[in-house]
């Protein structure tokens, strides 16, 4: 594997294993600065998403315009810094406010993933694409594995132990870029940097212009928000129904991540010659419908550590639909597309965690008429159904030659 590839792969692992870090000891560290109940901490974790989430949808359009402009190298090394300098601030954070502080910084740092992706695309073939996107997919899986896992078993030295933990990864990460990372965009597709791109709503309706870009960005954005009820209610959800701590919330995080990486880095690229990729899209959406109510419904810890693998079954839908939307735009607009995925992935994390923590609170309360720690998967299913709605309902048809729509 070419190096470049292998330290795009490392970048966004390293990103999921941070956030993976902290996922175990949020429930704990909640309530230690806040005094509230698991159902208060819920809330508090959902407006900490959010702020983050506003933050990314307000930058994501402008990191990916000024990768497309000065290069995706300067993008991820400062974002790795900063991110460095975020965690180590949410380290010592002593209130409420603070932590707030800390994922505003962070929601405009937030840049690894994207533009890893662009990246990706710069050095990926047309026909390679989707395997190539499920190599990030993949490498997100296995940070997601380490990191929840790492998160559990530092989190018996306090809540604070995993921030430190992720502050140290991201400027380790940021070091090695620093010397073996290489430039990917060339002159030829070097643009200039456009304020009106650099817009969200203006990324949006340049983007939606482009046959069957727009159907997509929608598809993509419901399922972002169904597939956050994830990491926005499974700690409060495993202590809930099963009583779980922090070490087997990391542990049944660890399995699905597991079972992603495999998923979206090696079993994506039989399915993609079976099935093609739109197929593929399809196959992931109706397996996730099943998958979001088997969870809902579960009642034994031991099957669901079970179905938790089986769930990540999946993960296609992310680098099948990248791939649909790469090939409608062209090489010099590759970064102002994966600003504008991310946008909408952050518009689904400003949503989603709000709706599903207070969906959760609202059946965990103790005056609660019933009691349901699982309608959040419930109402991810409804989403994931409406997602396929208007995919089938798009009409099938080739992509046109990128045009440059301002």
């Amino acid at each position: 594997m070419r190096l470049p590839v292998a330290f795009l792969m490392l970048t966004v692992m390293i990103d999921a294993m941070g956030v993976g870090l902290i996922i175990p000891v949020m429930p704990d560290l909640l309530r230690e600065v806040s005094g509230g109940t698991l159902a208060e901490a819920a809330l508090w974790g959902g407006v900490l998403s959010t702020v983050f989430a506003v933050m990314q949808f307000a930058c994501g359009p402008l990191v990916g315009n000024l990768s497309d402009r000065y290069g995706r190298r300067p993008v991820l090394l400062i974002s790795l810094g900063v991110m460095a300098a975020d965690y180590l601030v949410m380290a010592v954070a002593g209130s409420i406010w603070l932590l707030l502080l800390g994922r505003v910084v962070g929601g405009i740092t937030a840049a690894t993933q994207s533009t890893a992706t662009a990246a990706m695309a710069d050095l990926s073939e047309p026909a390679q694409k989707a395997q190539n996107f499920g190599l990030i997919g993949a490498a997100f899986g296995i940070g997601f594995v380490i990191g929840p896992l790492i998160g559990g078993l530092l989190g018996e030295w306090g809540t604070r132990a995993p921030f430190v933990a992720a502050a140290l990864l991201a400027a380790a990460n940021g070091l090695l870029g620093y010397y073996v990372l290489p430039e990917t965009v060339t002159d030829r597709i070097r643009r200039s940097f456009d304020w009106r791109r650099a817009n969200p709503f203006s990324a949006f309706r340049a983007l939606g212009r482009l046959p069957g870009v727009g159907r997509m960005l929608t598809v993509y954005f419901l399922y972002q928000v169904a597939f956050f009820v994830y990491p926005a209610i499974w700690a409060y959800f495993g202590q809930a129904r099963f009583g779980w701590d922090a070490g087997m919330i990391g542990l049944s995080l660890g399995l699905f991540g597991v079972m992603m990486a495999v998923v979206q880095g090696w079993l994506i690229r039989r399915i993609l010659r079976a099935l093609g990729t739109r197929g593929t899209l399809i196959y992931g959406l109706v397996f996730d419908i099943a998958a979001f109510l088997a969870l809902a419904f579960v009642t034994s810890g031991t099957v669901a550590l079970i179905l938790t693998p089986l769930a990540a079954l999946g993960a296609v839908i992310t680098p099948a639909i990248q791939a649909l939307m790469s090939d409608r735009v062209g090489p010099d607009r590759q970064g102002e597309l994966q600003g504008a995925v991310t946008s909408a992935g952050a518009v689904a994390m400003i949503l989603s965690p709000m709706l599903m923590t207070a969906t959760f609170a609202a059946f965990t309360r103790p005056e609660a008429t019933l009691y349901f720690p699982g309608a959040p998967f419930v109402l991810s299913a409804g989403l994931i159904v409406l997602a396929l709605g208007v995919f089938l309902s798009a009409a099938r048809r080739p992509a046109p030659p990128d045009t440059d729509v301002a």
